[in-house]
């Protein structure tokens, strides 16, 4: 059975992500976000500082915990309030370069996060890279002005979709490009559940970090059915089309400024005014701190400060989504043993770290919010 398990979960879908670009007229702060619920086999992240050398920015990311040298960033915000992030593309390949040539969105976004104070410098820096480019994906990226866009990007060209063209301010990217080849790819029905749950907050011009990584990354929810399996009471579900997934390693929200000329952008503005809301580990079950940019801004929770440059944030986590997952495979799909995340008692593992979170986000905006 663990054999079936295992191949099942290592197909190329489980290479995967969901993810949001929110403007600052969507978010009350307004401030614009960069999400992404990140899906992956590399099950250990952690987030590091890397600071600034000669003319390269300084910035925080996050890294798979085997990366001891910080060579690939998988999102992360720079000194000049760019941030970047990623998704998987299945759908927009356009040459045979063999796969021990690609993967290289990591390698990618370091450069980014080096170099790049705007969106329209990522734009130039994919204009300039070398061919092939030796990826496969949705880039996601914001900048001070408030500006954001997905840079839908294959080995030797990428069409762009810009934030201020997006309905409500709110874009959604999964594991497919919208500018591929149709039916191909994989999270449609992931990008549909986001879009449906976001719906109502956009409506409102309320959504925030929070919403991201306290609903969207604790969610049940599948589109297809109208219903979230939280509340349906079912004991088990199939791990099936959900955006929560047994390979879901992180939820990541970078919350920006308030739109200003990024020329004018300071190291210590960015320091005090943007916030990486960090869950490692299973994120239904992760705690969220808050990261800012600077040597001292990451918690030692999640740092790779464990044993084999684990985060232990994330170790626990993982843990825990140990005892949630039924490894009993039917189909090649694991279960959720729902009832652990949360139940009439209150003692989910969903309902032991919701108001703990909650109340990061209400401190820990407070305190950016009086530096300004």
């Amino acid at each position: 059975m663990a054999g079936i398990l295992l191949a099942g979960l290592m197909a190329p879908r489980a290479v995967a992500c969901t993810s949001a670009i929110i403007s600052a007229s969507a978010n009350p702060s307004g401030r614009p976000i960069l999400w992404k619920h990140r899906d992956t086999s590399n099950v250990d992240n952690k987030v590091e500082y890397v600071a600034p050398n000669g003319s390269d920015f300084g910035y925080t990311a996050l890294f798979n915990a085997r990366d001891r040298g910080l060579k690939e960033a998988w999102m992360g915000m720079n000194d000049a309030g760019f941030a970047v992030m990623n998704t998987a593309s299945y759908n927009i390949k356009d040459d045979k370069e063999p796969a021990r040539k690609m993967d290289k969105e990591g390698i990618l976004m370091t450069k980014a996060l080096r170099t790049c104070r705007t969106v329209d410098d990522f734009a130039r820096l994919l204009d300039t890279y070398r061919r092939p480019m030796g990826v496969e994906a949705n880039f996601g990226v914001i900048d001070a002005s408030g500006n954001g866009a997905y840079f839908e990007t294959n080995n030797h060209s990428y069409v762009r979709y810009d934030l201020k063209d997006a309905p409500q301010g709110v874009m959604v990217r999964t594991n497919y490009s919208h500018s591929g080849r149709p039916n191909e790819g994989y999270g449609q029905m992931r990008e549909a559940n986001a879009v449906a749950q976001l719906a109502p907050y956009a409506d409102e011009g309320a959504v925030t970090p929070e919403v991201l990584t306290e609903v969207l990354s604790r969610s049940f929810y599948h589109d297809g059915r109208k219903q979230d399996a939280l509340y349906a009471g079912s004991e088990k579900v199939f791990d099936e089309d959900f955006i929560p997934r047994y390979k879901s390693t992180a939820t990541v929200a970078i919350e920006g400024c308030k739109p200003m000329n990024p020329d004018s952008v300071t190291p210590e503005l960015v320091r005090k005014q943007y916030i990486m809301w960090t869950g490692l580990g299973y994120p239904p079950v992760s705690v969220i701190k808050a990261v800012r940019n600077c040597p001292d801004g990451i918690d030692v929770g999640l740092r790779g400060s464990g044993e084999n440059g684990h985060s232990p944030l994330a170790d626990e986590a993982k843990r825990k989504r140990d005892d949630v997952f039924d490894l009993t495979v039917v189909k090649g799909k694991p279960y959720i043993e729902i009832s652990k995340l949360h139940n009439a008692e209150g003692t989910g593992y969903i309902q032991q770290v919701r108001e703990t979170n909650h109340q990061t986000y209400v401190r820990e905006s407070a305190a950016r919010d009086a530096e300004q």
